[in-house]
């Protein structure tokens, strides 16, 4: 029978021997984590980035012209400060037609003892598009009615002029329409023409007596009503 002391001595190099085997066997995977680390993280070849076309960030900056050449990807301001416009009616602001000619509002809007009707749309504004295109079937029998002035002004960026006077020459309105070209009318209209499309009725002496902004149909039934009661 084996002594006591051979028993343990042999049982102590056996737990020597499995430690040695977990220690060797935690090397190895160590040694194979970090390989497989390295050679992951090496450095691939570049691709060449893909080309991408950036546009220019929207500015705007005071001009007395436009931009003379090149591609316009900005929107070039050319209104005058608040305090050099004319804030009272008719105005003093540069308006141009669909034919390219150039009138003054102190001319197109003078008072003429009827009352006015402001209409300001934009080319891309839908809600416009069926404001007009409801008043323009009731104009002739409003017109029998009422004795009035409607101006149509648009407030595009000069940029969509060309939209502008393809929209006038399509709807063939019976109105007069012009081109707001250095968008001056926000500078002295309440509001600053926020929404649209708005329409203002302006008595026979040039005082606003009603003010409306965006279209539900019906609103130019309302309109009539107010053109009438200004036009008294």
């Amino acid at each position: 029978m084996e002594s006591l002391g051979t028993i343990l001595w042999a049982s102590f190099n056996t737990i020597k021997k499995r430690k040695d085997m977990m220690y060797k066997w935690g090397v190895f995977v160590i040694l194979t984590f970090v390989v497989a680390c390295t050679s992951a993280g090496q450095e691939r070849p570049t691709e060449p980035a893909e080309k991408t076309s950036q546009e220019p960030a929207t500015a705007t900056k005071t001009a007395s012209a436009p931009a003379s050449s090149g591609r316009m990807n900005y929107v070039v301001e050319t209104a005058r400060p608040k305090n050099e416009i004319k804030q009272t009616f008719p105005y003093d602001i540069d308006l141009k037609t669909a034919d390219g000619t150039v009138v003054n509002s102190s001319e197109a809007l003078r008072a003429n003892g009827k009352p006015t009707v402001l209409l300001f749309w934009l080319t891309t504004c839908v809600p416009c598009r069926y404001e007009m295109k409801a008043i323009a079937e009731k104009y002739d029998q409003w017109q029998s009615e009422a004795d009035f002035n409607l101006v149509a002004i648009s407030t595009d960026f000069q940029k969509n002029y060309d939209a502008f006077v393809r929209r006038v020459k399509e709807s063939g309105w019976k109105w007069k329409t012009y081109h707001d070209m250095n968008r001056e009318f926000r500078l002295v209209m309440p509001g600053e023409l926020n929404g649209l499309p708005q329409v203002f009725v302006l008595d026979k002496a040039g005082n606003i007596v009603f003010h409306k902004r965006k279209y539900r149909p019906g609103d130019e039934d309302v309109l009539f009503e107010k053109i009438k009661a200004a036009a008294k």
